[in-house]
């Protein structure tokens, strides 16, 4: 079984080699292009203002990356910022570009979902009126957590560091697609995002996935590929490990 690994190019082909290590057969189609924000002043002026600032929330590995590809020179991650991260790919990223982890909070170990929510217990404990709290991310998403987070009293604000596009797949990705159109029981599809579905079913229209299978690290990504028509969709947890687990047990089970 040929694993499709779905997330944009940078983290794909992380995934792919930690599959392979693990004996699995992975091959990379990123569902998601990212670039650099198209004006990088905001990101810039965030730097210059983010000692005042409660918390920075992360919304992906992506908006670590970006966003410090702007740090200034000699700059180090201001004492007493919380870094916030929704799952364990944003946590690595934030301590790799240097965040001490005492600054970092995530969701609590031995979730099994990562999300805004999950973040929302280990960050509810705290009072968050009259705080500054900034939101990393690209040009839009989900606002659950600024929600929450203003409903609690807090001042919340965004900066976009990178943006998000379609992807265009060169020949390979033409043709892994092609394959796995061809013999959906020998392709797996991992997704760790709604929107990578959606970009899926733009490259494939008239596509026909009721006999394709796909792996989702959140309820709301299976919930858009079974709206996309994939017969089977099962939830797992965002890591390879838990990947190889998963197939494996998909195969005893015939």
């Amino acid at each position: 079984m040929k694993l499709i690994v779905t997330r944009p190019l940078a983290q794909a082909a992380a995934w792919v080699q930690d599959l392979r290590a693990l004996g699995l057969d992975a091959q990379a189609l990123p569902l998601i292009d990212i670039t650099p924000a198209a004006d990088p002043a905001p990101v810039q002026a965030a730097w210059q203002q983010l000692p005042g600032f409660a918390l920075v929330m992360f919304v992906s590995a992506n908006a670590v990356a970006h966003f410090f590809a702007l740090m200034p020179a000699g700059a180090a991650w201001p004492a007493g910022v919380k870094a916030a991260s929704t799952g364990p790919g944003t946590t690595a990223a934030l301590l790799a570009a240097g965040v001490p982890p005492t600054a970092v909070v995530q969701p609590a170990p031995g979730t099994t979902h990562f999300d805004s929510e999950a973040l929302w217990t280990q960050l509810s404990v705290e009072d968050w009126h009259g705080k500054q709290a900034l939101v990393v991310r690209g040009e839009e998403g989900r606002d659950w957590l600024a929600d929450t987070l203003r409903g609690h009293g807090a001042q919340v604000h965004f900066v976009a560091a990178y943006q998000r596009h379609a992807p265009q797949p060169g020949l390979a990705g033409r043709a892994l697609l092609a394959q796995a159109l061809a013999a959906p029981a020998q392709h797996l599809w991992l997704f760790s995002s709604s929107e990578a579905v959606g970009h899926l079913r733009g490259l494939a229209p008239a596509a026909n996935w009721s006999r394709s299978r796909a792996l989702a690290s959140h309820p709301r990504i299976v919930q858009a590929a079974r709206a996309v028509g994939f017969g089977q969709v099962l939830d797992c947890p965002p890591s390879p490990g838990a990947v190889a687990a998963r197939v494996a047990g998909w195969i005893a089970g015939g």
